[in-house]
C-alpha cells in the first residue's frame, strides 16, 4: 500500500478558512434564536420513573399512576391535609431577550414559547365522602413543594406566598371543593401567583364532575400560543382506564386571552403538577401525561462573545486539522479493506441496513462472563438486550481461528441466505459495509469491516471484522435440545410428545436440505447443541458454519472438506 500524501494549496486552504469562518459566524448569531422543540409521552407510570420526575413527598409513583397526593394511609403520611407535587425535572427557556416578533397589526410583541399538554387524570372519592381539594398543572420556578400548602392552597403557595408575584407560579387548577372566593365546587380555573383564579368555568354545565361517585377518568388538554399569548383548556371524558384517547373537542371550556406568560413566570420554568388534600381527601392520579414545547435554546453569552472574538479563528485550525486527520484515517480503512468481500457481500440481496458494534457490546455488557450462555469450537454465545428493540438476543462471537476463510464466511452466508423453511434461520437481507466509525479489538489487532444481516421474525444482526465474526439472534428460552437431555437428574426429561415435536422438526429440516431444495446441501454438523428451541419446544436448526452445498452428481464423500 502506498503512501497518503496530502497537499493543499494555499488557495484552497484560504477559501476553505474563510468559507468556515463565516459559517461559525452565522451559526453562533442564529443558534440562540433558534427554538427547539421538547415532545415526550409518559405512562403508564413505573419505579424507573423516578429518574425522570422530582416527586415531592407525600406524592409517589404507584398503580401505574403519578399519585400526586397520597393514595392509601401508611406509616409515612396520612390521607388529610396534605400537597405534593411531581414535577418533570427538566427545565425550559420560556423567552429570550430581543426575540421579537411582526403580528398581523404590525405591532411588535416579545416571543414567549407555546406548548401543549395533555395528561389523563382520575380524581377519586374512596369514601364517597366530600371530594378536596383539587388537581393543576403547574409552571413553577423550582421543584420545591411550598410548606403549609395543603387545603385550598392545592400545593401551589401558602398563606405568606399566595397573590405575591414574586412566587411565579402560573397553573391550571382542577377544582372540587368550594372556598369561599370559588364559583362552586366543580370548576376548572387559571391561577396567576394565586389560588384565588384569575378566569374560571363551571364544569357541571357540561356535564363533567371532576370527583364523581365511582371511577371516571378525564383527558383535559392545555394549550399556550406563546405569540397571540393566549391559553385555553379542553376536558373531555374518556369511558376507560385504557381505553383510546377521545377527540379533543372543537371548543376550550377555558380561554384567557392576553395572558403573557413573560410577565408572570420565570424565564427557566419547570411544568408538572401540584394537588392538596384538607379536612376531606380524594386521590389525585395522572395516569397519563404528554408534553410539547416549543422552547428557546439555553446558551452563554460570554461563551459566544468569546468564539466570536479569538475563538473564531482557534476553531477553524481545529477544523481544517479534523477534517485532514479525519479524511487521511479515512483512506487508510479504505486501503486496508478488502474489496472483493465487500463486492460479495453487498451481491447478497436484500435490504442493506447498518448496526453498530458498540449496541451489541453494550447488549451484553461488553461480552461480560456472567452472560455467557455457552461455548463450542466456533466460538462464545452470550445472553444480551437489546434496549431499543425491547428484545433479548443471543450473541455468537467466532474466535479469529474458527473463521478460516473467506470462502467459507461466503459460502455459509449465501447457503442462508437461500434457504426458506420453518425449522431454521430464514436470512431476508444483505449485507451492508460500514468502513468508518466501527472498530473491534481481539486478540490486539483492530478490524473495520461490519456485516449486517436481517433474519425473518428474529430481527437478527451479524458483524465481520476480516477473519473474526459476531451474529447476534434472539434469544431463544428453551436453549439448545442438549440442555434437556443432558440436564442430570434433578430435571425432570422432557415429555415424549415435545421430543416428538423436535425429531419431527429436525427430521422435516433436513429432508428440505437433501431432497427438495435446488442444491443438496449437508449439514455436517447436526448434534443437539446445534438445534436450538423456541418459547414452544420448536426445533430450530442452527450454525451452518460447517454446511456445503452439493450438485446432484457430487458425493458426500467428493465434497471439499469432509
Amino acid at each position: 500500500m502506498g503512501k497518503l500524501t496530502l497537499k493543499p494549496d494555499a488557495a484552497t486552504t484560504t477559501a476553505a478558512a474563510a468559507v468556515i469562518a463565516l459559517l461559525c459566524c452565522f451559526l453562533a448569531i442564529t443558534e440562540g434564536k433558534k427554538l427547539k422543540t421538547f415532545q415526550q409521552e409518559y405512562g403508564p407510570f413505573n419505579q424507573t420513573h423516578y429518574q425522570i420526575f422530582e416527586v415531592e413527598r407525600p406524592a409517589t409513583i404507584t398503580n401505574d399512576a403519578l399519585q400526586v397526593t397520597p393514595d392509601s394511609a401508611s406509616a409515612d403520611f396520612n390521607m388529610y391535609n396534605n400537597s405534593g407535587r411531581v414535577f418533570l425535572k427538566k427545565r425550559f427557556k420560556l423567552w429570550d431577550d430581543g426575540e421579537d416578533i411582526q403580528t398581523n397589526a404590525n405591532t411588535t410583541r416579545t416571543r414567549v414559547a407555546s406548548f401543549n399538554s395533555s395528561f389523563l387524570i382520575n380524581i377519586y372519592r374512596p369514601l364517597n365522602e366530600t371530594a378536596g381539594e383539587g388537581l393543576a398543572f403547574v409552571i413553577a420556578p423550582d421543584l420545591r413543594l411550598p410548606a403549609n400548602s395543603s387545603g385550598q392552597f392545592l400545593g401551589l403557595t401558602n398563606s405568606s406566598t399566595n397573590g405575591d408575584p414574586a412566587n411565579k407560579v402560573v397553573a391550571v387548577e382542577l377544582d372540587t371543593y368550594q372556598q369561599d372566593f370559588d364559583p362552586d365546587g366543580n370548576h376548572v380555573g387559571i391561577d396567576v401567583y394565586s389560588v384565588r383564579s384569575v378566569k374560571t368555568a363551571p364544569l357541571t354545565p357540561h356535564n363533567i364532575t371532576l370527583a364523581p361517585i365511582g371511577a371516571k377518568f378525564f383527558n383535559v388538554w392545555v394549550d399556550y400560543d406563546g405569540v397571540n399569548k393566549k391559553m385555553e383548556v379542553y376536558i373531555a371524558e374518556q369511558r376507560e382506564k385504557t381505553g383510546a384517547t377521545p377527540p379533543k373537542p372543537a371548543s376550550p371550556i377555558l380561554a384567557a386571552a392576553d395572558l403573557d406568560l413573560r410577565d408572570h413566570v420565570n424565564q427557566y420554568s419547570y411544568f408538572g403538577f401540584a394537588a392538596s388534600t384538607g379536612s376531606t381527601y380524594q386521590l389525585n392520579c395522572v395516569l397519563r401525561w404528554n408534553l410539547t414545547v416549543h422552547h428557546f435554546r439555553e446558551e452563554n453569552r460570554q461563551w459566544l462573545t468569546i468564539v466570536l472574538g479569538a475563538g473564531v479563528p482557534v476553531l477553524v485550525v481545529l477544523l481544517m486539522g479534523a477534517a485532514v486527520v479525519g479524511y487521511y484515517w479515512h483512506r487508510r480503512r479504505m486501503a486496508r479493506s478488502n474489496p472483493n468481500l465487500i463486492g460479495a457481500l453487498k451481491s447478497l440481496p436484500g435490504t442493506p441496513r447498518e448496526f453498530q458494534f458498540r449496541d451489541l457490546k453494550k447488549a451484553t455488557s461488553s461480552f461480560d462472563e456472567k452472560n455467557k450462555l455457552g461455548q463450542g469450537g466456533f466460538g462464545v454465545v452470550y445472553r444480551g438486550v437489546l434496549v431499543k428493540e425491547n428484545m433479548e438476543i443471543a450473541v455468537k462471537w467466532f474466535s479469529r481461528e474458527s473463521i478460516k476463510g473467506q470462502d467459507d464466511f461466503l459460502a455459509e452466508l449465501t447457503i442462508i441466505n437461500r434457504l426458506r423453511h420453518k425449522h431454521f434461520v430464514k436470512l431476508l437481507a444483505s449485507a451492508a459495509f460500514c468502513h468508518g466509525g466501527l472498530i473491534c479489538c481481539a486478540h490486539g489487532n483492530s478490524h473495520e469491516v461490519s456485516l449486517d444481516a436481517n433474519y425473518d421474525q428474529m430481527n437478527s444482526w451479524m458483524v465481520s471484522q476480516e477473519r473474526q465474526a459476531t451474529t447476534c439472534i434472539q434469544y431463544m428460552p428453551n436453549g439448545s435440545l442438549d440442555m434437556h437431555l443432558f440436564a442430570g437428574p434433578n430435571v425432570a426429561p422432557l415429555e415424549w410428545s415435545l421430543r416428538y415435536k423436535i425429531i419431527s422438526g429436525v427430521a422435516s429440516a433436513l429432508h428440505y436440505l437433501h431432497n427438495e431444495y435446488d442444491q443438496r446441501v449437508v449439514h455436517r454438523d447436526l448434534k443437539a447443541s446445534n438445534i436450538m428451541l423456541d418459547s414452544n419446544f420448536n426445533a430450530r436448526l442452527g450454525d451452518f458454519g460447517l454446511a456445503r452445498a452439493l450438485d446432484k452428481k457430487t458425493s458426500y464423500a467428493e465434497a471439499e472438506g469432509v
